[in-house]
């Protein structure tokens, strides 16, 4: 098995590598389990187990601060123990949430100890020795694919016979506890997913998807499509677009500048797209992303700035603190790109501007492209690769990674172009004609829909209790199938959003639903 310990622990460094790959969801469950059951020789299995915890972990997802459970090590190695032990989906599931939570505890110490490096960073800029920084922020990045890798195969290599043989002893009421616990689970997901998008404005989206679901059973691709119908015919209404008079879309340059002959070639901004993937890599809780703004801009400061002077000042710039979404984050970087531009050709330059935009857009912008990607385009892919997954289709993995991506990649390489090309007018304009708001607005409808539709779906929690006398028993699941169809995943699902709301910690949360959902099946209120 050591060839297999050890391809399992190169499928963990992969998915920790995600932070070189933009946050391209490479790293989720529902793409390792597969790959995990490709090893162990159970491909159906892992397909299987990868949908299933990818429906506990759905909400998993780093936003700002907020560090969750490590999914990726938990998910692997959830998934690996319950292929090589034989007994499936709920065995992972009680393994891939302690690993996850004290993986998370690691990573958390990573990112605390991280900044330790600033002061080395800065030294290099001071220098101007920018391949230095180049080469500090990918070695940092490679530090946690390379523990969390060294600690998988080490909890493969000391423990897989010993779980492997306590697995073989617990009873079929304690897996029959943890199905159910595992089923309860994904509530979880669904309320940190909420927590990005529902408001009393668009609340109302999230009741029509459970309503297609529970009262007309529609497929979750016809719900995602009605979604967008719905997103598109509200917002035509809602936000209404100015005339051409109030857009003044004249004063937006189709090039930098017409007096000027550009020096930043397309092939540069298409270097500034490609190491925008690693914005990321080493993030930290002093300066965040400030290393891979660095990292990624470098192609155009290398172009414009030949004195060693001009270069420490401009690293020194955009090593100062950095945050924003990674998938919107090539739009500062072309307006950046074309203020370095102005600021070698224009006397009189104001330097201190280019910081201004940056910090300026850096919070519009996570707001939108957070709730476009994480809350409206990866709610979508999971909907459908979990709905074809859960049942051993391997083209739900493949579809799952396709349909997040293929926008993804095709809107974060065009915006660095167009920051470039039209600057920060660009931004004032789509102030003025509402577009920003317009899409934010259609993707919260969309992503609610999905979000609602959820529950219903992929949520099979019932209720065995029986009221009545022996002549005339009548049981409960019944009659709440009478009055609402799946009341139960969904009054769960809005009671973990209500301790969401109350800023309890996600680790609480996964405990206390496990908790619930097992003490739940052996005093048999829940099935």
């Amino acid at each position: 098995m050591l060839v297999a310990y050890l391809l399992i622990s190169l499928i963990v460094i992969f998915g920790h590598l995600e932070d070189f790959f933009g946050a391209a969801l490479l790293s989720r469950p529902l793409v390792l389990g597969p790959l995990v059951g490709l090893v162990l020789g159970d491909i159906t299995q892992g397909v299987i187990i990868g949908a299933t915890l990818e429906l506990i972990f759905m909400g998993n997802i780093k936003i700002g601060a907020a560090i969750p459970p490590d999914v990726i090590t938990g998910g692997v190695l959830g998934t690996a123990f319950a292929i090589i032990s034989g007994k499936g989906p709920a065995i992972a599931l009680a393994i891939a949430v302690p690993v996850s939570i004290m993986a998370e505890m690691v990573i958390s110490g990573l990112f605390v100890l991280r900044p330790m490096l600033n002061s080395r960073f800065n030294r290099f800029a001071e220098m101007a020795e920018f391949k230095k920084i180049e080469k500090l922020h990918v070695a940092s990045g490679l530090l946690k694919p390379l523990l969390m890798g060294l600690l998988a195969f080490l909890a493969l290599q000391l423990g897989a016979g010993v779980i492997k043989s306590f697995l073989d002893t617990i009873p079929p009421w304690v897996q029959s506890g943890l199905q159910v616990a595992g089923n309860m689970l994904p509530a979880v997901g669904f309320a940190l997913l909420m927590n990005l998008m529902f408001n009393q404005k668009v609340a109302a989206y999230f009741f029509l998807g459970f309503i297609l679901a529970s009262y007309l059973k529609l497929p979750m691709i016809a719900i995602g499509g009605l979604g967008l119908i719905v997103a598109l015919i509200i917002t035509g209404i809602t936000h209404k677009d100015p005339s051409p008079d109030e857009m003044n879309f004249d004063d937006i340059p189709s090039e930098p500048e017409a007096e000027t002959k550009p020096i930043i070639s397309k092939n540069d901004l298409r270097k500034v797209f490609l190491r925008s993937l690693a914005l990321e890599a080493n993030f930290n809780f002093e300066t965040w992303q400030n290393t891979g703004f660095a990292f990624s801009i470098l192609p155009v400061l290398k172009r414009l700035y030949t004195t060693k002077e001009s270069m420490s000042k401009a690293l020194k710039r955009h090593l100062q603190f950095f945050n924003t979404s990674p998938h919107g984050s090539t739009l500062i970087l072309g307006i950046t790109a074309a203020m370095e531009e102005q600021n070698l050709q224009k006397e009189g330059f104001d330097e201190e501007s280019i910081n201004s935009v940056k910090l300026g857009l850096m919070g519009p912008l996570a707001g939108v492209f957070d709730s476009l990607f994480w809350g409206t385009l990866k709610v979508i892919a999971a909907g459908v690769g979990i709905s074809l997954a859960i049942n051993g289709n391997i083209l739900g993995p493949i579809l799952f990674v396709l349909i997040f991506n293929i926008p993804h990649l095709l809107i974060r390489y065009n915006l660095t172009f167009i920051g470039y090309k039209a600057g920060n007018r660009f931004l004032q304009n789509l102030a003025k004609s509402n577009i920003m708001d317009k899409l934010t607005t259609g993707a919260s409808i969309l992503g609610l829909m999905v979000i609602g539709a959820m529950p219903a779906m992929l949520m099979p929690i019932t209720t065995p209790i029986i009221i009545g006398t022996s002549e005339s028993q009548v049981a409960v699941q019944t009659i709440l199938d009478q009055l609402v169809p799946n009341m139960i995943p969904l009054a769960l699902t809005f009671l973990v959003y209500f301790f969401v709301k109350k800023n309890i910690k996600t680790t609480w949360l996964l405990l206390g639903i496990l908790a619930l959902g097992f003490t739940g099946s052996i005093v048999h209120v829940f099935a």
